[in-house]
């Protein structure tokens, strides 16, 4: 099974430079959206679906903000919409699947780029989001947890940890939360199999940053503890280009 996490920054956006025309090549069975930015209403389903994805999506409340969707070639048992956080569910930000032998999740965690204020809220969210991730943990083992984290874990995942050690997304409270995550029994599925650095999958719309690769690694497929064993694969998919970011793909023999 492939299964793909994507920040599309707009899915009308993504679909008017060909993300409809990739998803007919088929790249996952799974495909986890972040950053949605559209109304059920708005999404362009009919396109999805021809290229044979049932769509399941949770919007924020605010226009054109935030949002996650799922777009899957598999049936669920059960999807749940949001995590019984009062904010986080107004803004669209966490949907899972019951998908019987696991739990899939795809979240999209909050920025902290417009302020102390929303820097705040993103350690609330994310105490909150690791207690919500525990909870399910002691009803189904088997976790996978996709999504824009809008964290880099470590130096590697950053093309200049110096320069950005005071910046959001690569702030000492948020990269420690990360190791608390992983430490946590949850295993990054793209270091399982790489090990390299200059490996990224978003990168800034200013200069020349995707051109000459200096992004930052956010966007992760996590698995839990049991799960570990069974990955196959993983990679980042840097020439796909509908967005800011980039899909990264895990393969898992569930």
């Amino acid at each position: 099974m492939r299964i793909i996490t994507y920040n599309v920054n707009g899915i009308r956006a993504a679909v008017k430079k060909g993300f409809a025309e990739w998803l007919q090549t088929s790249p996952a069975d799974i495909i986890c959206l972040q950053e949605i930015k559209a109304d059920k209403q708005d999404i362009p389903e009919e396109v999805i679906k021809n290229a044979g994805y049932d769509v399941y999506s949770f919007s924020a409340q605010k226009k054109g903000y935030s949002g996650v969707a799922i777009l899957s070639k598999l049936k669920f048992n059960n999807v749940i919409i949001g995590n019984n956080h009062a904010q986080s569910d107004t803004e669209g930000r966490v949907i899972a699947a019951d998908m019987g032998n696991c739990y899939l999740i795809n979240a999209y965690f909050p920025s902290g780029t417009s302020g102390e204020d929303r820097q705040t809220y993103k350690y609330q969210w994310l105490d909150e989001f690791f207690n919500y991730v525990n909870e399910l943990k002691q009803k189904q083992p088997n976790i996978i947890v996709c999504g824009d984290y809008n964290i880099c874990h470590k130096a590697i995942d950053i093309h200049d940890p110096v320069r950005n050690k005071n910046y959001t997304g690569f702030l000492p409270e948020e990269r420690a939360w990360m190791d608390k995550w992983f430490d946590n029994g949850m295993t990054d599925s793209f270091r399982q199999f790489n090990q390299q650095p200059h490996q990224y999958t978003w990168w800034s719309q200013l200069g020349k940053a995707r051109e000459t690769n200096k992004g930052w690694r956010i966007d992760y497929i996590s698995v839990s503890e049991p799960l570990r064993s069974l990955l196959t694969d993983s990679a980042i998919m840097p020439d796909v280009k509908h967005s800011d970011h980039c899909p990264m793909m895990t393969a898992i023999n569930l």
